[in-house]
């Protein structure tokens, strides 16, 4: 089956890059790779309940239904406890798939293999 990490670290300061992450994400999972996206730094916002619903990149499908399929095709999203933590995010509203973790989940799958593009 093999494994496939996106890294992402950017959510509405560069629509670009957090859209094209979850277009590879969603080609990792299409290629039947077990796939994680571990968001990061300004990244963790994505994870928020509705923040992504205005993100709309022109040439793309809609972030919010990329994020959306990725996770109904089944695609695990990561979120950075600490980043989500500093960001003064509530826990409580993460989008569906969503899993607060600690940076030891990113080593664990990536020391077993897993390749990882960053955004």
């Amino acid at each position: 089956m093999g494994r496939f990490c996106v890294s992402l670290t950017h959510a509405g300061d560069n629509p670009d890059k957090a859209t094209v992450a979850f277009v590879v994400a969603n080609a990792s999972v299409a290629s039947e790779k077990e796939t994680m996206v571990f968001l990061s730094t300004e990244g963790v916002r994505l994870a928020t309940d509705g923040y992504a619903d205005g993100i709309h990149e022109e040439g793309f499908q809609p972030l919010r239904k990329l994020m959306d399929d990725y996770v109904g095709n089944g695609g695990r999203i990561y979120v950075c406890s600490p980043c989500l933590k500093k960001r003064g995010l509530d826990e409580q509203k993460l989008v569906r798939g969503a899993t607060i973790v600690g940076g030891a989940k990113l080593v664990e799958f990536l020391s077993e293999g897993a390749p990882c593009v960053s955004y």
